[in-house]
């Protein structure tokens, strides 16, 4: 079994990291079922992407509420998630190689190791992925932003409650984030990073 494992001290950045955020879910709130189909849907591409992502040695990051339980970790969260018919988890269940923080607020980044954990592993772009787009992906981004991290937000990758917000968030983060939104099946991960390293506006490069 492959554990997730970090350098003590900080590497030299570079590499990109993907974070799936809040897809280990029950959904069992109002409007949850809605929200739910939403997540099948962006399951597919979040698996695609994690398969490209893996395929170059580069981390994947669970980013997961703890939806109230204080005392909670990951094989809970992922168990209970599990206790019914949810598609989503098992679509999109972390594996053992994958890392996995728990947070207490919308943002990735507030209370959590998660902002330690990156510089450890050289990581310097980030593919934010999950749900919602309004909420937890919009707060994770721009935290992410005034971090200095380059981003790209797959809009087939993300999802919420009511389609006209996550639209509008989705603006917010490319033109005040400067983050990339164009969806995963129109841009590779290759592609993405060859205009990073260019310092080269992806759409730009693309006409």
């Amino acid at each position: 079994m492959t554990q997730p494992t970090a350098p003590p001290r900080d590497v030299p950045s570079g590499e990109a990291a993907l974070l799936i955020i809040d897809m280990i879910n029950c959904f069992d709130f109002k409007d949850g079922e809605r929200l739910k189909q939403k997540a099948v849907n962006v399951a597919k591409h979040i698996r695609a992407l994690r398969r490209e992502v893996k395929a170059v040695g580069w981390p994947v990051v669970y980013v997961n509420d703890n939806f109230g339980q204080w005392h909670s970790e990951k094989s809970k969260l992922v168990d209970q998630a599990s206790h019914t018919a949810n598609v989503v988890t098992q679509q999109i269940a972390p594996r053992d190689e994958d890392y996995f923080i728990i947070k207490p607020q919308f943002s990735g980044f507030y209370a959590t190791n998660l902002q330690v954990l990156l510089p450890k592993l050289g990581v310097s772009r980030l593919i934010l992925t999950g749900i919602t787009t309004d909420i937890c992906v919009l707060f994770t981004a721009a935290d992410a932003h005034m971090r200095d991290y380059a981003l790209w937000v797959p809009e087939d990758c993300v999802a919420g409650m009511d389609d006209q917000r996550s639209g509008w968030a989705l603006d917010i983060m490319r033109h005040s984030m400067g983050a990339e939104t164009q969806p995963s099946t129109q841009l590779s991960l290759n592609s993405w990073i060859a205009c990073l390293d260019a310092g080269e506006p992806v759409r730009q490069a693309q006409q």
